[in-house]
């Protein structure tokens, strides 16, 4: 499937109405905690959508648009999302997550992006030159892969409540796909 726009700025949109869906009120047993030594909680993951929601996807964009290739991205801190959780609650992370897409999205469509515009290319620190397409795809799959990710932290708090039946459960045999 190649990168269409409007289809991602469809699925961007519901991520936060589809986090505040499954996390809002619920007991910290299940957004607290993690999946054992150096893995993050779902409270953990909300902040690092709020941070990558301030940090890169945006600011990368622009930065393509306005300089090319001519400078490379900031690289990207895994760990801001410990100054965006600090003192927070987590119904506060979801209404702040929902804030900052919806500016975002906003932001996105001012744009006005054209078919020339999204094969513009910037340099990545890591991977070189990039288009912007390929970083608004990203943008989207990173959402999916953390959904994916905050189902299988929730997952694992039962991992030996289910007994056997964890050999049924994909989500339990999953050992993740990113440290992000």
């Amino acid at each position: 499937m190649e990168h269409n726009l409007p289809h991602t700025i469809s699925l961007l949109s519901r991520t936060p109405a589809a986090l505040d869906a499954l996390l809002r009120n619920l007991p910290e047993t299940w957004t607290f905690r993690n999946e054992g030594e150096n893995t993050w909680s779902v409270f953990e993951v909300v902040g690092h959508l709020i941070h990558a929601e301030r940090a890169d996807w945006v600011p990368r964009a622009k930065m393509i648009l306005q300089f090319s290739e001519t400078q490379t991205f900031v690289p990207f801190d895994r760990s801001g999302h410990a100054r965006e959780i600090q003192g927070k609650s987590l119904a506060q992370l979801l209404d702040e997550f929902a804030r900052v897409r919806v500016d975002n999205l906003a932001e996105l469509r001012a744009l006005n992006l054209r078919p020339v515009d999204l094969e513009r290319r910037g340099r990545h620190p890591v991977f070189g030159a990039v288009s912007l397409s390929q970083l608004l795809a990203t943008w989207a799959a990173h959402d999916l892969t953390h959904l994916h990710q905050i189902s299988r932290i929730m997952a694992h708090q039962y991992r030996e409540a289910v007994g056997p039946w964890s050999v049924y459960l994909g989500v339990l045999q999953c050992a993740g796909h990113s440290s992000s």
